[in-house]
């Protein structure tokens, strides 16, 4: 049942098609212009992930919810289903980033061999990385908001969500740089290195898995 519901909302989602390579095409040439070689991934990674979140509108203004649920299908179902359909369009999103990234890069030495760009693969799947844990944090938090508080309300809390965080990181760096606080970013830079990738994916598993349980126990209990 997961397969159909995962082909339902694909075709839905198949509406964004000429928008989403527009956009690609558009972060490319923002790579050529700004030599910014680790953002396009993490901004695709962005695009390509939320995208898949538009589908809860899809349902609720169709109310296919309620049809779905006649079927042999049950809540824990779809519940599972929007969470792999969000998962796999965050990583969809990170391997074109990654693959983006290689071809211009490609490109951009090809034409200017005087100004040649050493690619670093391992910075580059580091950000690629930063860029899904952002975007899984968002969708965990927005998935259950959407179950419990609807398509609309569940996005405005998303966005105050992303304000609250940049002002507390915002008042963060404020108050380390009027302290005077010494950082040393060598050791930083080197622990990151070393185990950055698999925090983060640990990190990533943790997030969607809590998220999981905690729309499945929302919807579980709510009236279609």
């Amino acid at each position: 049942m997961i397969k159909g519901l995962l082909k339902k909302d694909l075709y839905n989602l198949a509406t964004y098609k000429t928008s989403l390579i527009i956009i690609i095409l558009f972060c490319g040439i923002a790579i050529i212009g700004t030599d910014a070689i680790n953002i396009a991934p993490a901004i695709i990674c962005g695009i390509v992930g939320m995208i898949s979140l538009s589908t809860f509108s899809y349902d609720e203004i169709s109310k296919a919810n309620r049809y779905v649920l006649t079927l042999p299908a049950s809540r824990k179902e779809l519940v599972k289903e929007k969470y792999i359909l969000a998962i796999g369009g965050t990583i969809l999103g990170g391997i074109l980033g990654i693959i983006l990234t290689i071809i211009v890069v490609n490109i951009m030495n090809y034409l200017r061999p005087e100004n040649i760009i050493n690619l670093d693969y391992r910075s580059l799947i580091i950000a690629t990385m930063g860029g899904i844990f952002a975007i899984s944090f968002l969708q965990a938090v927005q998935i259950p908001s959407m179950y419990k508080w609807g398509a609309e309300k569940g996005r405005i809390q998303m966005f105050i969500l992303v304000l609250i965080i940049v002002a507390i990181l915002g008042g963060i760096y404020f108050l380390i740089n009027k302290i005077n606080i010494n950082v040393d970013m060598e050791i930083i830079n080197n622990f990151i290195n070393r185990f950055g990738i698999w925090i983060l994916i640990i990190s990533t598993i943790i997030m969607y898995f809590i998220s999981y349980k905690i729309a499945y126990k929302i919807y579980k209990n709510k009236e279609e």
